[in-house]
């Protein structure tokens, strides 16, 4: 894909950096958002001279800053065509009685609001011009329950369906719409869901070959590349190392 303008909201780390990386092809236009601005420089300057780049320091959970963010794009920035709503985290795995009210705030903040309004700000302008691909990010926790999961589970699983539901409003326009659904990835996700301990977040991957961020970015380049008459609806990926549990029983000892 060539002459695309792209735009990838939590660019600084993980599947979006790598969607960053990925989607830099010469004649590529790349918007690049994120909370945190030395990374989205340091982005920007890796990839100067293979794609034009413009950052934007951006919490999604901030309505009015997300519609000043689009509303005032560059000339060349300015018609999107692709949108890949990547920002979201998960805090914490306590069960749901002992879990922190902030943490499930933010988490809806973010992977909901967010979600909500960076896409009902850019897809006006997809519908104008019949042409467009909305990337949503969500996860398996969308569709499988695990301990801890709880409000994280809701979220994604929001935007699973939001993404299901946007496929049947754009019917009759050529503007696409894909929700990815990956499984453990060995990113800062754990980092992040635990609070910078590094070690806990480990943990998670010891002994696994987890998803890489690459991975993701891949898959989604893949379906942005499909003909446009291809619509990829749902993917969910999965490392080999990981699958489905089975149904879990409580026992009383007796």
């Amino acid at each position: 894909m060539s002459g695309q303008t792209i735009f990838i909201t939590g660019a600084s780390a993980g599947f979006g950096a790598a969607c960053a990386r990925i989607f830099a092809q010469p004649g590529n236009r790349l918007i690049l958002t994120a909370r945190r601005i030395d990374p989205l420089l340091a982005l920007q300057a890796e990839l100067a001279g293979t794609a034009e780049v413009h950052i934007i320091p951006l919490d999604v959970r901030d309505r009015e800053a997300v519609q000043g963010a689009v509303n005032s794009l560059p000339e060349p920035f300015r018609e999107i065509d692709v949108l890949i709503n990547n920002a979201g985290l998960a805090l914490g795995l306590e069960p749901a009685h002992q879990v922190s009210l902030d943490d499930w705030e933010t988490m809806v903040d973010t992977n909901i609001k967010g979600l909500m309004y960076c896409t009902r700000l850019i897809l006006p302008g997809m519908v104008a011009r019949n042409r467009g691909h909305v990337v949503n990010i969500s996860s398996t926790a969308s569709s499988w329950p695990y301990p801890g999961g709880n409000v994280y589970g809701g979220t994604k699983a929001f935007v699973t369906q939001f993404s299901r539901n946007l496929r049947c409003d754009l019917l009759g326009t050529k503007v696409r719409v894909t929700c990815i659904q990956p499984g453990m990835a060995e990113t800062e996700f754990s980092k992040v869901r635990f609070k910078g301990d590094e070690a806990k977040a480990a943990q998670v991957y010891e002994g696994t070959e987890a998803l890489t961020a690459v991975d993701i970015a891949e898959t989604v380049l893949w379906t942005v590349n499909r003909p446009a008459h291809v619509n990829i609806n749902t993917l969910e990926v999965m490392s080999i190392d990981q699958a489905w549990a089975p149904f879990a029983i409580h026992r009383e000892k007796r």
